[in-house]
C-alpha cells in the first residue's frame, strides 16, 4: 500500500513540473491523459486492496485450518493412547482369566488384620474352690484313717505328710462318683465344721489382671468354585494369634476361649498354622424348585447382628447372638419368595464314637452324640431390612466338647498340677438339651443403621453332674431347669458417603443366660454371653475402599458367674462367693485395629 502511494505522489509531482514547463496546445491533452492514468492508478490501488483483503482471509483460513490439523492430529494421540490402554487392560484382564482357569477355576480373596488391646481388669474378692475341694479331699483321707475330722489344717497336713505314700494311693485312685457319694454322707453339722475351718484358708482379695498391650495377627482366606450350574463350593481358612505366641492349646484359667476343641479352633489366637474354618457345597435348584441342600463345615459364626460392628456383610446363616460356633453339619433350604428363607439344620457338636475308645466301654457307659438340630426362617431379608428368627435345640450336652487342654488344677481332688501338660479332654457325662430361640430385627434407613435382638434359653437337664458340675447347677447339687435371656441393640451411622462410621451396642444377659457363642471374635470372653451389662462403641474409617482403621472400646460388668458355661450354679460376684476358677467382675478394653481386605 505504501509503494502505491509513493507512486501516486510521483506521477503528480512529474505532473506538476509539466505543466509549468510546457505552455503549448498539447498541454490541455496531456492532462487528460494524466487523469485517465491516475484513475487507472486509483481502479488498480482499489484491486491490490481487494487482493490483499482476500489474501488476509486466505492466510486466516489457513491458519485455522492449521490449527483444526493440530487438534485431529492430538485427539488421534489420545485416542491412540487410550487405545493402548484398554488393549492393556483387556489383555491382563485375559490374563487373570487364564490364571483362574489354570487355578481350576476357584476365586480367591481375604483379608488382613492387626489388632492392638489394652485391657484393665478386676478379679473380685472369693474363696478359692480348687483349694477348698484339695481340702475336703485331704479330709476324707484324714478322716478314713482316724475316724473323726481333723481339729485344724496344720494337724491334717501334717498327718498326710506322715502317710504320704498311702495318700498318693487314695487320692490317685480317688473318682468323682466316690466323692460325690462321702460329701452326701457329710451330716450338715460335719459340713459346717469343715467348711467353717477350711473358708478362710481359701479366701483370696480382689486383685486386677490388666493386660497393658497385646498384639494379635489374623488371615483369612476366603475361596468358591462354580463346580456345576446350580452347584457351588465354598471354603475359608483361617490363621489368628498373639504375637509371641504360638501355642495352639493355653494353660485354663475358667474361661471357655481357653479350652481348644472343634467349636473355635481358629476363632481365639492360638498358633500360626492356617486352619479349616469352612468348607461346603451347596446344591440349589433341585428339580427346578426353589430349594437347597448345603453340606459340610458349616458358615455358623459371624452370623447377623454381630457382622454390623467389623462393618461386613452377613457372615454366617444363624443369628450370632445365639450361634457362633464351628461345626460340621446339613442344611435344607426353602425360599417361598425372593426376600423369604426357611432353613433346617443339623450339625454335631460331638462325635462319642471316634477317638474316645469307645470299644471299651460298655454300651451302657457310652455316651451319646451331642447335636444341633433347629429352625432358620429369614421371614423378610432385603438390602435395607432383615427380620430372623432361630429356634433350635442343643441335645445330649455333654459336660464340655472333646479337646485339649492345660488344667492347672486336678478336677476331682482339687490338687495342683505340678507341671503344665497337654491333656485330651474327654466329656464324661451326658448333662441334657438346652433349647434356645431368638428374634431379630435389624435395618438400614437413610445413614443409620440400628437393631433391636431378644434371646432366650431353657434348659433340660438330666439327674447327672461331673467335676465340673452339672447343667447348671455345682458339682453336689441336684440339677434343676432353669431359663435365662438376653436383650441386645445397637446402632451404626455412617457418614462421608460411608468412609466414616460410629457405633454404640449394649447387651443384658440374665442370671442363668446361656448361648453357644465359643467362636466369637471378642479376645477377654464372647460380650453375648456375658451375665450382666456389656457396652461397646467404635469408630471405622476407610483409609481406602479395601483398608479399614477401627477404634473400639468395650465395657463388661459382669454380675453373675460363669458367663458362657453351661456347667455350675451362678453365684452373685459382689458377695465373696465360691469360685472354681477366678473369672472377671468387671473389665474393659480398648482396641486399635487395621485390615487390608483383598
Amino acid at each position: 500500500m505504501r509503494k502505491t502511494m509513493t507512486f501516486l505522489v510521483a506521477v503528480l509531482f512529474l505532473a506538476s513540473g509539466v505543466g509549468f514547463a510546457q505552455t503549448t496546445s498539447s498541454t490541455q491533452q496531456e492532462i487528460q491523459q494524466l487523469k485517465q492514468m491516475m484513475q487507472k492508478l486509483q481502479q488498480r490501488l482499489q484491486q491490490l486492496e481487494q487482493e490483499t483483503k482476500a489474501n488476509a482471509q486466505k492466510a486466516a483460513a489457513a491458519t485455522q485450518k492449521a490449527a483444526i490439523a493440530t487438534q485431529q492430529a492430538a485427539a488421534a494421540k489420545n485416542e491412540a493412547t487410550k487405545n493402548k490402554k484398554k488393549a492393556w487392560r483387556a489383555q491382563q484382564h485375559l490374563w487373570k482369566l487364564e490364571r483362574k482357569a489354570g487355578l481350576d477355576r476357584i476365586n480367591f480373596s481375604g483379608d488382613f488384620r492387626f489388632e492392638a488391646h489394652t485391657i484393665n481388669a478386676d478379679i473380685p474378692s472369693h474363696y478359692d474352690g480348687m483349694m477348698l475341694q484339695n481340702l475336703l479331699v485331704n479330709s476324707m483321707f484324714y478322716m478314713g484313717a482316724n475316724g473323726m475330722p481333723p481339729t485344724s489344717i496344720g494337724q491334717m497336713n501334717n498327718f498326710i505328710a506322715n502317710n504320704y505314700g498311702k495318700y498318693q494311693y487314695f487320692s490317685n485312685n480317688l473318682t468323682f462318683n466316690q466323692l460325690k457319694q462321702a460329701m452326701g454322707k457329710f451330716p450338715p453339722q460335719l459340713q459346717q465344721q469343715l467348711f467353717g475351718m477350711f473358708l478362710p484358708a481359701t479366701h483370696v482379695n480382689g486383685y486386677k489382671a490388666d493386660n497393658d498391650i497385646m498384639y494379635t495377627n489374623r488371615l483369612r482366606l476366603f475361596m468358591d468354585a462354580k463346580v456345576a450350574k446350580n452347584v457351588s463350593f465354598h471354603g475359608r481358612l483361617a490363621m489368628y494369634k498373639v504375637w509371641g505366641n504360638s501355642n495352639i492349646v493355653q494353660l485354663f484359667n475358667g474361661q471357655p476361649n481357653t479350652m481348644y476343641f472343634d467349636g473355635n479352633t481358629v476363632s481365639v489366637p492360638g498358633s500360626d498354622i492356617l486352619r479349616v474354618e469352612r468348607a461346603f457345597f451347596t446344591w440349589k435348584d433341585i428339580a427346578g424348585l426353589p430349594i437347597y441342600i448345603s453340606i459340610g463345615r458349616r458358615p455358623s459364626t459371624g452370623g447377623p447382628p454381630l457382622n454390623l460392628r467389623q462393618a461386613e456383610p452377613r457372615g454366617g446363616t444363624p443369628m450370632g447372638t445365639l450361634i457362633d460356633f464351628q461345626f460340621d453339619g446339613v442344611t435344607f433350604g426353602w425360599h417361598p419368595t425372593a426376600h423369604q428363607a426357611f432353613r433346617v439344620c443339623y450339625g454335631v457338636g460331638y462325635e462319642s464314637g471316634y477317638g474316645d475308645a469307645e470299644v471299651l466301654k460298655q454300651p451302657a457307659d457310652r455316651l451319646r452324640d451331642a447335636t444341633f438340630f433347629g429352625f432358620n426362617f429369614d421371614l423378610y431379608n432385603s438390602d435395607t431390612m432383615l427380620i430372623q428368627t432361630t429356634v433350635a435345640r442343643a441335645a445330649d450336652v455333654t459336660d464340655g466338647f472333646g479337646g485339649l487342654v492345660v488344667m492347672p488344677n486336678n478336677p476331682v481332688t482339687g490338687a495342683p498340677i505340678g507341671a503344665p501338660i497337654v491333656m485330651r479332654f474327654v466329656p464324661s457325662a451326658d448333662l441334657g438339651n438346652i433349647d434356645i430361640g431368638g428374634v431379630l430385627v435389624q435395618r438400614k434407613d437413610g445413614p443409620f443403621n440400628w437393631f433391636v435382638n431378644y434371646n432366650w434359653m431353657n434348659s433340660d437337664p438330666k439327674d447327672a453332674t461331673t467335676p465340673f458340675g452339672g447343667l447348671f447347677c455345682d458339682p453336689f447339687e441336684k440339677p434343676k431347669s432353669q431359663s435365662g435371656d438376653m436383650i441386645y441393640v445397637g446402632g451404626r451411622y455412617n457418614f462421608n458417603d460411608g468412609d466414616d462410621m460410629v457405633g454404640v451396642e449394649y447387651n443384658h444377659g440374665s442370671k442363668y443366660w446361656f448361648n453357644f457363642t465359643p467362636a466369637q471374635d471378642d479376645i477377654i470372653a464372647p460380650k453375648t454371653n456375658t451375665r450382666g451389662d456389656v457396652w461397646e462403641a467404635y469408630f471405622i474409617h476407610k483409609i481406602a475402599r479395601k483398608f479399614l482403621l477401627k477404634l473400639d472400646y468395650i465395657n463388661y460388668d459382669y454380675h453373675y458367674s460363669g458367663s458362657g458355661w453351661h456347667m455350675g450354679t451362678p453365684k452373685r460376684l459382689d458377695s465373696n462367693p465360691i469360685l472354681g476358677f477366678p473369672t472377671y467382675k468387671s473389665a474393659d478394653m480398648w482396641t486399635l485395629s487395621m485390615t487390608a481386605r483383598f
